[in-house]
């Protein structure tokens, strides 16, 4: 059964959930076209959350790693993971840009957590396990619970106005989606991919998503400096 969901998959505009264990996206070129719609189990405003995926990318650019829009001319920008080659992140809630300086990018696997809490406005990111300084964002607000939820590029409106120039290229994998604020030590068991740490708004293990334009499901290989499942 499984064999046959993968084979569902290829085909570009297919929607699929599937337990994506062992797999990967594959954005093999810059365009405006290719990227990955997630459709999470959310019901309720979001005013926490925690977001963790891993990626491998060469691209020396800036380009979107996940990219939250809700409906309305202004929440284009209600929640996007942005990174900014060779030693910087972005973290925007409701629009507003919190820039982290993080150690200068390597051609390796990169595990990224960001946390936010509308209760204080704190928002928090790990990169492979390290907590760089935190900042504050948007205390008091809140997502709509309509979200268009985009893997690959960076939305100018609900679930469109690409830039091939923020577009992302290289693999995600092991994405997950929580509507709280995770402890320190299950963000480290994330980043040991423990099976037990599952999101509860998205979840790599029973992923809804689909596929658009020139993206690819493909096996996870391991590298002898990448990681490993426990």
């Amino acid at each position: 059964m499984e064999k046959i969901l993968l084979a569902i998959t290829l085909f570009a505009g297919t929607l699929a959930q599937q337990n994506m264990d062992g797999k990967v996206f594959l954005f093999p070129k810059a365009t405006s076209t290719a990227y990955v719609t997630l459709k999470p189990a959310l019901n309720d405003p979001l005013n926490k959350l925690t977001i963790c995926l891993r990626s491998y990318t060469e691209i020396l650019r800036e380009h979107s790693l996940i990219s939250i829009a809700t409906p309305g001319s202004s929440n284009d920008n209600a929640f996007i993971l942005y990174a900014k080659p060779p030693n910087a992140c972005a973290a925007f809630v409701g629009q507003e840009e919190n820039l982290f300086k993080i150690n200068p990018d390597t051609l390796d696997w990169k595990h990224t957590c960001v946390t936010w809490d509308s209760d204080t406005g704190v928002v928090q990111l790990w990169i492979n396990g390290k907590l760089y300084p935190r900042k504050v964002s948007k205390k008091g607000f809140s997502f709509n619970a309509k979200t268009s939820i985009i893997l690959g590029q960076e939305q100018d409106s609900f679930g469109g106005g690409f830039d091939i120039k923020q577009s992302f290229v290289g693999e995600i994998t092991d994405l997950h989606m929580w509507d709280y604020v995770l402890e320190p030590l299950d963000i480290q068991k994330a980043l040991l991919g423990f099976t037990s740490t599952n999101g509860n708004v998205i979840s790599w293990n029973a992923l809804q998503y689909e596929m658009k334009g020139n993206v690819f499901v493909q096996p996870k290989i391991e590298s002898q400096a990448g990681y490993t499942n426990n």
